[in-house]
């Protein structure tokens, strides 16, 4: 009898002596009645969304863990879903010949610790071409631009409405640099340990009329990239640089704040910054610009801080 007809007849003839596979049979539909049920049930209680989702937190778990061997992949990333500005920064800078001033390696410094701590409070001395890129870079985080000149806040934010620019006045000029370097130290009010901000009138580089949100918010990072600081009537950056060590050093949270300065290759810029931003605390310097990771004055020494008190800030 061919092969096929032999296994035909044992399945279909009856016969007691022939030892049949009914258990496999019988387990086999078991359990596709099993996986059909199952199936069943996942379809009629769980959205697609929620498919997805766990679709997806088990494709980051995995990306997680590939991390470990090289790949790029950075769980902080989690919290980027496209915002508004985000929108209208990729529409800008794919439209626009304008570039931002800084290079990408400068850029770089700054959006790689934005990447680590976004959401986070983000204050910027300037309103340029490259606000909506910062902007874009912390979503969902606070990020306030200061800008001395009214016209310009009002050119851009009718191009960039979602901004969040007020525009402050300063009290110096840049011709004014080498006599308030010299003569700081001599008002008590200027001094480390007991320097402030709002309202203090008597340290000529407290910057005492800026907008209420930020002497109440502790920033995580410090732009300094304004105001203008190339001719003698220009308001400088003393202010500034002076304003973002004392924000720094009165600073509540843990961790340190994160203050980057461009234009370092200006002599204002790089004197101030290594008298009152301090070199011990320089991390980067990237072109023309510098990093620097300052502790609030709690974690510092406190022999230094009884020290600095009556001298200096660094």
């Amino acid at each position: 009898m061919p092969k096929s007809r032999r296994q035909f007849h044992y399945y279909l003839v009856p016969n007691k002596h022939k030892h049949r596979p009914c258990c496999f049979l019988a387990l086999a539909t078991l359990a596709l009645i099993t996986s059909a049920l199952l199936i069943s049930v996942l379809v009629t209680t769980t959205s697609p969304f929620s498919l997805q989702d766990t679709l997806l937190c088990s494709l980051r778990n995995k990306r997680s863990r590939d991390d470990d061997d090289g790949d790029p992949y950075n769980p902080a990333d989690e919290h980027y879903r496209t915002t508004p500005t985000q929108l209208l920064a990729v529409l800008h800078y794919a439209t626009s010949k304008v570039v931002p001033q800084q290079s990408l390696e400068e850029i770089m410094v700054t959006f790689e610790v934005l990447r680590s701590l976004s959401p986070c409070n983000f204050l910027i001395f300037g309103l340029g071409q490259d606000s909506l890129m910062w902007s874009a870079f912390n979503p969902r985080g606070t990020t306030l631009f200061l800008e001395e000149d009214p016209k310009w806040v009002q050119s851009v934010l009718k191009d960039s409405p979602t901004l969040h620019a007020h525009r402050v006045r300063y009290r110096t000029q840049l011709s004014q640099a080498d006599d308030l370097l010299s003569s700081y130290t001599s008002e008590p009010n200027c001094l480390p340990g007991q320097a402030y901000l709002k309202g203090n009138h008597r340290c000529r580089l407290a910057l005492t009329g800026l907008p209420e949100e930020v002497y109440e918010t502790e920033w995580d990072l410090i732009m300094i990239d304004a105001p203008r600081g190339y001719f003698p009537e220009a308001p400088g950056r003393m202010g500034a640089i002076f304003s973002a060590a004392v924000m720094a050093r009165a600073r509540k949270s843990p961790g340190v704040t994160h203050i980057f300065l461009h234009d370092v290759d200006r002599k204002v810029e790089k004197t101030f910054a290594e008298e009152f931003l301090c070199k011990k605390y320089l991390v980067k310097h990237v072109g023309r610009l510098w990093h620097f990771e300052i502790p609030p004055a709690p974690s510092i020494n406190s022999t230094t801080v009884a020290a600095a008190a009556n001298s200096r800030f660094c």
